[in-house]
């Protein structure tokens, strides 16, 4: 198995972990068809939930668009060079929007979460 595909197999494997037993099939076709860098952002977003001590609650998937544009604005502050206007920006957008997709799947929305708190 190439090196690529390897990656991706082990994002997948990984990321449909992350959920409920009864979900998994659901999710391990939707995160099948995602690329490796939009695997790689997803599993981004978990792994900051995970590191960050100022826990809340997002119940919701109005909340959860919000935190996940928060972590999208605390990578950009952190190093990512990532301008709205260009094919770049475009690309963050979607990968938000697969996170967002992801974590309403998965039943996410009714766990606690926590991103980039303090930061505004």
């Amino acid at each position: 198995m190439p090196a690529a595909a390897a990656k991706k197999s082990t994002l997948v494997r990984a990321l449909s972990l992350c959920v409920e037993q009864l979900q998994r099939r659901e999710i391990k076709r939707f995160l099948h068809g995602l690329a490796t860098d939009e695997l790689q952002y997803i599993a981004e977003f978990l792994g900051s939930c995970i590191l960050e001590s100022g826990w809340r609650c997002y119940s919701n998937r109005t909340q959860l668009a919000e935190a996940i544009k928060q972590f999208d604005r605390s990578r950009r502050e952190s190093g990512c060079r990532c301008s709205a206007g260009s094919l770049r920006g475009q690309d963050q957008e979607h990968k938000m929007i697969l996170l967002l997709e992801y974590l309403c799947r998965s039943g996410t929305t009714q766990f606690t979460l926590s991103v980039g708190a303090g930061q505004g």
